[in-house]
C-alpha cells in the first residue's frame, strides 16, 4: 500500500498562487508517475498534471503555462506550483500516484485538499 498526504491548498485570489505538495510513504518503489487530479462540484475527477520516474510531463489545456509539476524521489514528493490562478480553478486537488510492476498496475490517491480562487 501506498499512502498520500497532501498540504498547501487554500483561499487565494484570482491572480495568486499556490504550491500543493504530496508526499508518499509505506510500498513506495515501482513508482511509474506521480500527478494531480482536480474534481470541481458536480463535474467529473480530470487530470491537471502528471510526471513520470523519467521526468516527463503531461498538462491539462487549461493549466499550461500556469501550473509547473515536480517531482523529488529522494523525499517521494510531489509538488504542483499553480500561478495565475483563475476561479475557474477552484476544485478539490486529488494526488495520484500509479505503481506498476510486470503486468500489474495500481493507482493510490490522497485524500483531497480544497483549492479556492476567489476575490
Amino acid at each position: 500500500q501506498v499512502q498520500l498526504v497532501e498540504s498547501g491548498g487554500g483561499l487565494v485570489q484570482p491572480g495568486g498562487s499556490l504550491r500543493l505538495s504530496c508526499a508518499a510513504s509505506g510500498t513506495i518503489f515501482n513508482i511509474y508517475t506521480m500527478g494531480w487530479y482536480r474534481q470541481a462540484p458536480g463535474k467529473q475527477r480530470d487530470l491537471v498534471a502528471v510526471i513520470t520516474n523519467s521526468d516527463n510531463t503531461n498538462y491539462a489545456d487549461s493549466v499550461k503555462g500556469r501550473f509547473t509539476i515536480s517531482r523529488d524521489n529522494a523525499k517521494n514528493t510531489v509538488y504542483l506550483q499553480m500561478n495565475s490562478l483563475k476561479p475557474e480553478d477552484t476544485a478539490v486537488y486529488y494526488c495520484n500516484v500509479q505503481r506498476v510492476w510486470g503486468p500489474k498496475v495500481a493507482d493510490y490517491w490522497g485524500q483531497g485538499t480544497q483549492v479556492t480562487v476567489s476575490s
